[in-house]
């Protein structure tokens, strides 16, 4: 009897679908604290510091980035199943806390829990959706993802919001997330299945190149993991002034607390929704480009906030800067996941969202003191220009992915010194018919018999159809140098 999983989003609809579920309160309880927690500071515990306000924020992020990358190590050795339960567990406090602390480090140590709470729960449904469909459905997977999350965040941003306006910060709106925790605890134990196995199954037939450092170049020297990872600090630098700093912005224009709820709900409102969209384009658009667009489409919207002063602008900047972010983030991990051996994915994710959040902590830090020193605005302004710039850098250094040759351009270089067409079929395939000037590599063999190949060669890569193994092997050709490298569009 076969007992070896199929990978694949139909084939796994129903764990899939639960994951998507989980998810959405694991965004939930984040979303409890995203309208009410920044003015709390000012209006109980009497906080008038920008960076002393935002403390909530640093210790949420540097929390959630720690978390994140112990759950990326601690996954292949204790499983998904069991760090998501840890950290639906870490989340049943929370709430309590909450609702009666009485002094402003009892917030603070409420979001140490969330943010552990957050990256191992967050992390954990991210990795475990990785898993289960495989190659061809991954930007759609993350969509649904980072979609399920975030418009849980910005529903519960919302409703928390009307919550406050109508019987007070607290402790109505945190008693939301009390039942938020106890059933996601619950979900988790009953019905979520570990996916351990669909790991093993794919590694064992993953043609993708393992790192040898996974920190250091999924940080900084991979040519695709490194542009993409400092990208994702910089996305939630600007959503941790986001956070701390728009529902102070507003409160300083004059809007009550149903209309900050309703201008801060848009923005991760869109960005989730937005995500059902974006999610799929990541699986067949170029994704540098839809980095690139994204970041620099935040960075305008952030440009702007303080320059208008009408609500109907307010909620106009904000949902373009839910759509920047969509196209950024199930994009960020379906470039992880594309370019990670399956043995290593929990890991890499792990780094990247290390980073990620990281850029709450530091956005925090960096927009208060900025804000103390020289004012919101000024605070504002240069988070947008560092978010533009972050996009910059992104088109600059990454590669793009999908780069085909069409079979009219391939006929000028045949015979060309110094260009080599490779046919990533099996033996068999190549031998029931293949171009004249195509030597055979199966996809499997690629990396040992390329190495003694210069980088400085033209590489075109041919199979079948083209779009699937030939892109494939293109782009591991492109991530180990060989940087002038195509694969032939519609195969031989």
């Amino acid at each position: 009897m076969n007992t070896t999983p199929t990978l694949g989003l139909r084939q796994n609809w129903k764990q899939f679908t639960l994951l998507v579920i989980v998810n959405a309160f694991v965004g939930g309880m984040v979303g409890i604290e995203r309208t009410v927690l920044p003015l709390l500071a000012e209006v109980e515990f009497g906080i008038a510091s920008h960076a002393a306000a935002l403390s909530f924020i640093m210790a949420f992020g540097i929390s959630k980035a720690l978390a994140n990358y112990f759950t990326g190590r601690l996954a292949g050795r204790y499983g998904r199943k069991a760090l998501l339960v840890t950290g639906w567990t870490l989340a049943l406090p929370v709430p309590f806390m909450l609702i009666y602390a009485d002094v402003w480090a009892w917030i603070v140590a409420a979001n140490i829990l969330l943010g552990i709470h957050q990256g191992f729960a967050w992390s954990s449904t991210v990795v475990m959706k990785m898993d289960l469909v495989g190659e061809k459905d991954r930007g759609l997977a993350m969509g649904l993802n980072e979609f399920a999350g975030y418009l849980a965040v910005g529903l519960m941003a919302f409703l928390t919001g009307y919550l406050a306006a109508h019987y007070g910060p607290r402790p109505v709106p945190f008693q939301v997330g009390i039942g938020i925790a106890v059933i996601g605890l619950l979900l988790t134990l009953l019905w979520v299945k570990d996916t351990v196995h669909h790991v093993a199954a794919e590694g064992a037939t993953s043609a993708i190149p393992k790192l040898k450092r996974v920190f250091v170049e999924t940080s900084l020297t991979h040519r695709t993991l490194g542009p993409v990872t400092q990208a994702g600090l910089v996305n939630n630098l600007n959503d941790g002034m986001l956070w701390g700093l728009l529902p102070v912005l507003l409160f300083n224009e004059g809007l009550g607390q149903e209309r900050i709820g309703l201008i801060a709900a848009v923005y991760p409102a869109v960005w989730g929704i937005g995500q059902l969209f974006t999610g799929t384009l990541a699986d067949h658009a170029n994704r540098r480009t839809l980095l690139m667009l994204g970041m620099v489409l935040q960075g305008i919207a952030i440009l702007g906030l303080p320059f208008v002063h009408a609500q109907g602008a307010y909620i106009a900047l904000s949902a373009a800067l839910g759509l920047g972010t969509a196209l950024v983030y199930p994009t960020f991990l379906a470039v992880l996941a594309a370019h990670t051996h399956p043995q290593q994915r929990s890991e890499a994710v792990g780094v990247f969202r290390l980073w990620r959040d990281l850029g709450y902590a530091i956005g925090a830090l960096l927009t208060g003191l900025l804000a103390d020193r020289f004012g919101i605005t000024v605070s504002i302004l240069a988070i947008g220009a560092v978010t533009v710039l972050s996009g910059l850098v992104v088109w600059l250094r990454m590669p793009s992915e999908r780069e085909c040759l069409e079979p009219e351009d391939l006929k000028p270089l045949l015979n060309r010194a110094g260009v080599r067409v490779v046919d990533v079929r099996s033996p068999e395939e190549y031998e029931s018919g293949h171009l004249p000037e195509a030597i055979n590599i199966p996809l499997t063999e690629l990396l040992e018999r390329t190495r003694s190949w210069s980088p400085r060669e033209r590489i075109i890569t041919v199979c079948a159809t083209g779009g699937g193994r030939s892109a494939q092997a293109a782009q591991i050709l492109r991530d180990l140098g060989f940087g002038r490298t195509w694969w032939l569009c519609g195969g031989r």
